[in-house]
């Protein structure tokens, strides 16, 4: 056991502060790629993969639904992170002295109100953990980071303001995955099972495949679909449902979809995080 969490970008990222909430026991590695952060747990080098999948103001993360199908790897556990945007400067830097603030071309507009407010000027960056590096090294006094606390306190910056973001429901999901599924896990409140699938390629065998669901009372919570290898006749679609595979109800629903489906691919079966239901 490596007791290593893998996740996307630099250290200090949002990616991050989603390990260290959801495995804090864990030590955090940080990846160049989504590919990376899968590569590292299937080698061993890690042994579990943090990856985001959605966020509440800018829909799935790309490429994401593509790569876990292909990962080989197995979703046994979710964590959600509120995005808090904070300024940050160098020591004794104040807001007055700040005239250009880098961070991910996303946290701009979530604090354009506070930016505008302070007349500060907005430069798009590759990752925002890496601009709060960079400004750490460069010693500029006039520049600013849009990132998180976390970032603040690996480089040695000050937080300037915390909170800076338009709107407070923005929350990113990650899916937490293994090398080895685990489906005995029941825990204390729901379950979620997520799996893809593609139909058949006869009339309405979608409208039919979700039909089991239905007369067994199993809710989907998410239903997305998108293509395979670019082709604009096979469609794969991504699926999220409250349930456990051996619940009597989802069995059902699941052996229903499957006489309807090319291929029926079960990613991961994990407790339900309560941030769901607030």
């Amino acid at each position: 056991m490596s007791n290593r969490i893998a996740f996307q970008g630099e250290p200090g990222a949002y990616s991050h502060q989603a390990c260290h909430e959801a495995r804090p026991d864990m030590e955090a590695l940080p990846c160049n790629t989504f590919e990376d952060v899968i590569s590292a747990v299937r080698t061993g080098e890690a042994d579990l993969a943090m990856l985001p999948i959605e966020n509440s103001t800018y829909g799935r993360v790309a490429d994401i639904h593509r790569l876990l199908p292909e990962s080989g790897l197995h979703i046994v556990d979710e964590a959600f992170v509120r995005v808090r945007i904070s300024l940050l400067a160098l020591p004794g830097v104040s807001v007055d002295d700040i005239s250009l603030v880098r961070a991910h071309l996303v946290l701009l507009p979530q604090s354009a109100s506070f930016l505008k407010m302070n007349g500060i000027q907005g430069i798009a960056a590759a990752d925002s953990a890496g601009a709060a590096a960079e400004l750490a090294e460069s010693g500029l006094r006039t520049e600013g980071v849009l990132a998180s606390q976390l970032a603040a306190d690996i480089y040695g910056l000050d937080v300037l303001a915390k909170d800076i973001e338009d709107h407070g429901h923005n929350t990113t999901r990650f899916v937490i995955m293994s090398r080895e599924p685990d489906h005995s896990q029941r825990g204390d409140g729901t379950m979620m099972t997520t799996f893809v699938f593609e139909v058949r390629n006869i009339p309405a065998a979608l409208y039919k495949g979700m039909g089991g669901f239905a007369t067994n009372g199993v809710n989907m919570t998410k239903l997305e679909s998108y293509m395979v290898d670019g082709s604009f006749t096979a469609t794969r679609f991504y699926a999220d449902i409250e349930g456990h595979p051996d619940d009597a109800p989802v069995k059902r629903a699941l052996e229903e979809l499957e006489y309807f489906t090319n291929s029926l691919n079960i990613l991961g079966v994990y407790p339900a995080v309560k941030m769901r239901h607030k």
